[in-house]
């Protein structure tokens, strides 16, 4: 893969020896870098160009990187990663309600990261890339369509739902697991892949903001459903859908 076109990685941090040493490590393995101090340089920077993950510190003066995350999620399903600089789960847990999509804690070493970073492009990958077999891209489910190639879900009413990128992946192994218990360690490998350290809860914020997108009503679910003490169970019966 020639430089031009590896992936563009955005790293927003208030620290200069943070933003060198990232770009830094990261351009030395392959992968393009734009750095941003702040709120105001990301703004900029991602109305240029289109970046391939993006990496955000949460503490940071002015606009921190929750209310980023935030923001930059209401436009984008871009992969985001939060570099925590607390040890205790609140922060990870509210990056995630926001819409992130995995977290680094501070100190941290730079391979972790770029392991994480390739795991997410990994992840986007995949989904993308078109399936084998014509029926294993599309399901519908209660009406529903989930397109795994084009990565789309459709409402019953025909509109088409936003989603981030972990709340796509966590839909699509519930739909290709029907009808089946799921429990958190299981949905991490799908939604995260062996080399996350999430913790179990972040599971369940995910799904907790999907069944906001899906769910009749979120707090009595219909399709995604709980099994105490086991994980998830998706109710729905699901059929693949020939493509037109």
């Amino acid at each position: 893969m020639s430089r031009k076109e590896s992936p563009h990685i955005l790293v927003v941090d208030d620290d200069r020896q943070i933003r060198t040493m990232l770009a830094r490590y990261l351009g030395d393995n392959g992968l393009r870098v734009s750095v941003a101090d702040g709120g105001r340089q990301m703004a900029e920077l991602t109305g240029r160009y289109r970046f391939d993950t993006v990496v955000l510190d949460v503490m940071m003066p002015g606009d921190d990187g929750f209310t980023l995350c935030q923001r930059l999620r209401a436009t984008s399903t871009v992969p985001i990663i939060l570099l925590t600089a607390r040890g205790d789960d609140t922060d990870r847990v509210i990056g995630l309600e926001l819409g992130a999509d995995d977290y680094v804690a501070k100190p941290f070493n730079p391979r972790e990261l770029l392991a994480r970073i390739r795991a997410a492009l990994r992840r986007v990958a995949m989904s993308a890339a078109p399936p084998p077999d014509p029926f294993a891209g599309r399901f519908r489910f209660a009406g529903w369509t989930l397109d795994t190639g084009k990565r789309t879900l459709v409402s019953p009413a025909g509109s088409l739902v936003d989603l981030t990128t972990g709340e796509f992946d966590l839909l699509v192994a519930l739909v290709q697991h029907p009808q089946q218990v799921l429990s958190r360690d299981q949905l991490l490998d799908y939604v995260h892949g062996r080399s996350s350290l999430n913790i179990d809860r972040s599971i369940d914020v995910q799904v907790s903001r999907l069944r906001r997108k899906v769910e009749a009503d979120p707090h009595v679910p219909e399709l995604i459903k709980t099994v105490r003490n086991g994980g998830y169970f998706f109710s729905a019966a699901v059929e693949p859908v020939a493509e037109a």
